[in-house]
């Protein structure tokens, strides 16, 4: 072989090497980009758009908890939302972050309007604008109350397909768990598996009172406990029908009344928590309008008593605001929410000193005063400790001195401040001052205001002091060539405004004022207890229904006793819960008695007719026959418990709408009518008297 041959052979070999090398890489870059297609492909459909309300309110649920002062709304949301998306931590983020964004989108430009209209006022724009914290709970307690009524609407629509599944399968918790797969609507289909989880559980008793611990409604606990008790105990057939069908009918009809209940509740209550704070809004534009129309007028809108009507109205805002919403409350998730593992109140109650003097106040357990504050605690249903109470006494107490000490020294100062700045004129005037004349009468302010700087604190000082002070020209040269008469005036008026400089200051009366505010801001914490817990006497009637429907669910189950009623009633209770309780707790010792003891500790006579049944299931008769008219006149009960919602949600509108409209009331009549009737009169007289007076000279 040659060696051009073996050269040609190389060659060959080589060039044969970078076409397959060549082809190699192209057949491997066409590869790879139909590779990369296809994973593009695949990503389309699960790909986010580049922005998603999704991923904001994600980011803004952390963004939220870096901010302290946010911070705690976010995890006061997330307490309630918890309750509701049961174990969905991203849709409880996305909730909570989404209410409170609602929240901030009309708070802040409420502020900026607050902030535009009061500019010139800083104590009331101080005022307005704590107060609108306040406002933010009603926010998210009306969006969060939203959620909670969605879910029970869902409830009515779950019950109806649980029907046609249990007529399929004829086995509870496969009804359920069919059921729960829908996921058109996500929170009632979370609360189905959860139920469904208990039910198959290996204790199911005890996973059964878990369940009760964390369940949105007391509709979904009866639901669950009726499951329980027909999966353990078997179904049965009354008049040709299902007990189990039957039960969640009856279930069905309660969540529809309560439905109904808080859409009448939400609509009469609607407009009265904005007609109740609207009256702040308009104090500052009414005071304009009034000293723009009548000039006399701004001695009192600008000095001491029209600031201390403008508190007035703040406070008795303030409290028809609180009352309104304590009204308006549907006992929803709200009841079930609150904090109470470690509150600002505990932590300060920890602290060794705070804790002596928090005792001090508070009364020793076993005294009457103990036991009449616990009773109230109770009636009211409040998730309070007695010290947490105490430390809110003695906490709004002592602000409540300090501030209205601050507000006293600061109306001093105000009447100090209109006593410099103020026109001075000897004559009221309808409408705005002239150009001219304002000029004048500010340049008559400004020769007084030399006369008063230079006697300010000699408490002494008489008119012939001023007038020869006056005559000499030394503090301004304004009186040189005035006739005696004309000093003698001017002397007059500056002894006058001197007089209101050197006496506003504190005074011991103003201090014994502080103190009864105090005393009385001690009691408020007291009084509102008082009156949850007579707003909640309204209620009662509502509860003895409730009482009967669970009855009627339980009497026609085999193997239940009326210790398993009881033990019912005591889990849906609320302001019978104590005595219930009581009586569950001695049952044992002698069911007779214990019940006995029930009735001695209610009034209710409705209650004490159940009570009475149940005395006679215990020795005589059995259950079902105790209650044998529950079932017979159910259609009655029905509609009598239709007829007592009306009359409760019109007696509370009737409350509602006094409380509400008590600072509208307060503001047009005491702010505005009153002031402008009194003052016009008395300058009016005085106008007489002046003219009388230059008449006879």
């Amino acid at each position: 072989m040659t060696d051009n041959m073996l050269l040609y052979m190389m060659g060959g070999v080589g060039l044969l090497f970078a076409i397959i090398v060549i082809a190699f890489l192209i057949v491997n870059k066409k590869s790879g980009s139909a590779e990369a297609r296809q994973i593009r492909k695949l990503r389309e459909g699960t790909k986010e758009k580049s922005f998603s309300l999704e991923v904001l309110y994600q980011k803004l649920y952390v963004i939220y908890l870096k901010i302290p002062f946010l911070k705690r709304y976010v995890l006061k949301l997330r307490r309630r939302l918890a309750i509701i998306h049961m174990d969905d931590e991203y849709l409880t983020r996305k909730q909570a972050a989404k209410i409170l964004t609602r929240t901030l989108l009309i708070v802040i430009p409420l502020a900026a309007v607050i902030i535009f209209i009061t500019h010139e006022n800083t104590l009331l724009m101080g005022m307005l604008l704590v107060f609108e914290l306040f406002m933010v709970d009603t926010f998210i307690d009306g969006m969060v109350d939203k959620l909670d009524n969605k879910l029970l609407r869902e409830q009515i629509d779950f019950f109806a397909e649980i029907r046609h599944a249990y007529h399929e399968f004829n086995m509870v918790e496969e009804a359920i768990y069919q059921v729960a797969q829908d996921d058109d609507k996500p929170e009632m289909s979370r609360q189905a598996e959860k139920i469904y989880e208990v039910l198959i559980s290996d204790d199911p008793e005890s996973e059964l009172e878990k369940y009760y611990d964390i369940a949105p409604n007391s509709y979904l606990k009866e639901f669950a406990g009726v499951s329980y008790l027909t999966k353990e105990f078997g179904d049965r057939k009354i008049d040709g029908a299902s007990l189990y069908l039957k039960n969640l009918n009856n279930i069905t009809q309660e969540m529809q009344l309560e439905i109904l209940k808080r859409d009448k509740l939400d609509y009469t209550f609607q407009s009265l928590s904005i007609i109740s704070i609207l009256p702040m809004l308009a104090i500052e534009p009414i005071k304009n309008w009034a000293v723009s129309q009548f000039s006399f007028t701004a001695g009192f809108y600008n000095g001491k008593n029209g600031m201390l009507m403008q508190i007035l109205l703040l406070v008795v805002t303030f409290i028809c605001y609180v009352l309104t919403r304590k009204l308006k409350d549907n006992g929803s998730t709200a009841m079930n929410t609150k904090n109470t593992d470690n509150p600002w109140q505990q932590k300060l109650y920890n602290i060794k000193i705070i804790k002596k003097i928090v005792d001090l106040f508070m009364p020793k357990d076993g005294t009457k005063e103990y036991m009449h504050l616990q009773r109230t605690m109770k009636d009211a249903a409040t998730k309070d400790k007695m010290e947490w109470i105490y430390v809110n006494r003695l906490t709004i107490c002592i602000v409540t001195f300090i501030v209205s000490l601050f507000l006293i020294m600061q109306l001093h100062q105000i009447t100090i401040n209109n006593v410099y700045t103020d026109p001075t004129t000897d004559f009221n005037i309808v409408g705005q001052m002239m150009d001219d004349d304002l000029k004048d009468a500010m340049k008559l302010t400004e020769s007084d205001n030399d006369y008063l700087k230079y006697f300010k604190g000699k408490t002494d000082t008489t008119q012939d002091d001023i007038e020869r002070e006056m005559r000499k020209g030394k503090i301004n040269k304004d009186y040189l060539e005035s006739k005696d008469s004309e000093i003698a005036v001017a002397a007059e008026r500056v002894l006058g405004k001197l007089q209101i400089i050197n006496s506003e200051n504190l005074q011991w009366f103003e201090i014994l004022i502080a103190m009864v505010l105090a005393i009385i801001a001690y009691q408020a914490p007291i009084w509102l207890l008082k009156f949850q817990a007579k707003m909640r006497q309204l209620e009662m009637e509502d509860e003895v229904m409730q009482f009967n429907t669970i009855i009627l669910m339980l009497m026609k189950i085999e193997r239940v006793s009326v210790e398993i009623i009881l033990e019912w009633l005591e889990r849906y209770a609320n302001i019978f819960k104590e005595p219930i309780t009581k009586c569950v707790n001695n049952y044992e010792s002698g069911a007779w008695e214990a019940l006995e003891q029930l009735k001695e500790d209610v009034t209710f006579q409705q209650f004490i007719r159940i009570v009475e049944s149940l005395q006679a299931a215990v020795e005589k008769i059995p259950i079902a026959d105790a209650f044998d008219e529950l079932d017979t006149e159910r259609d009655y009960y029905q509609a009598k418990r239709k007829e007592s919602n009306e009359r409760l949600i019109a007696r509370k509108g009737r409350i509602g709408k006094t409380i509400g409209f008590a600072p509208m009331v307060i503001l047009f009549v005491g702010y505005l009518i009153v002031p402008l009737v009194f003052i016009g009169l008395t300058s009016m007289t005085d106008s007489f008297k002046s003219m009388s007076a230059a008449g006879l000279k």
